[in-house]
Parts: C-alpha cells; structure tokens; sequence
C-alpha cells in the first residue's frame, strides 16, 4: 500500500524559504510521476509543480515558477519542494500525490495516492 508522509512545512515570513518533503512508502517510485499540490483558505485544491518518472522532467504553475525548484531521489523514495522568495498567496496546505504512469500531469485526477499534507503560512 502506497503511504505518502509530508514535513517541512511552517510560518515564515515572506521572502523566506522553505523546503518541503515528501517520504514515500509502498513501492519503487523511480517510474512514476510525482506532484506537489496545494489548497490556500477558501480556495480549491491546485496543482503546484510536478517531476516525471525516469526522466525527472518538472512543469510548474506559473505562479510558482522561478521561485520553486521540485526535485526527487529515487533512492530514498522522496519527493522535495524548494520553495523560495515566499509570498503570502503562497499560504496554503501542501500535498505530495503520486501517479501511476511516468509522465507529468498537471490534473488533480490523474494522481491516485495522496498524502496528509502539510501547513505553509507565510506572514507578509
């Protein structure tokens, strides 16, 4: 059974950085995508940044993008989330999620295995 566990999370000021983690549990992971997403108060869940299997191809929101790096280490079955040059919007709860194929998806339905996630607050 796949068991995805986030950490990492916290309050921190903007322009601040954080990384977060992602532990992965269940199977070998090298194959398959893997995404960050997030849902910020009263706002719908949406897709953040995600990493190809195999090939480690990244696509990011646009809103993230320059300021957050993803990256992966099949060895350890971990997911990262480099997030720097924090900005209050970026306040949300943040989830790790896996799918079963090795391409990218920027679709919240294409991700079968979700973790608990874990709380960003970032204070202007």
């Amino acid at each position: 059974q796949v068991h995805l566990v986030e950490s990492g999370g916290g309050l921190v000021q903007a322009g601040g950085s954080l990384r977060l983690s992602c532990a992965a549990s269940g199977r070998t992971f090298a194959r398959y995508a893997m995404g960050w997403f997030r849902q910020g108060p009263g706002k719908e869940r949406e897709f953040v940044a995600t990493i190809s299997g195999l090939s480690s191809t990244t696509v990011y929101a646009a809103s993230v993008k320059g300021r957050f790096t993803i990256s992966r280490d099949d060895a350890e079955n971990a997911l990262y989330l480099q997030m720097n040059s924090l900005k209050p919007d970026d306040t949300a709860v943040y989830y790790c999620a896996v799918r079963n194929g090795y391409a990218t998806s920027t679709s919240i339905g294409n991700y079968e295995y979700w973790g608990q996630g874990t709380q960003v607050t970032v204070s202007s």
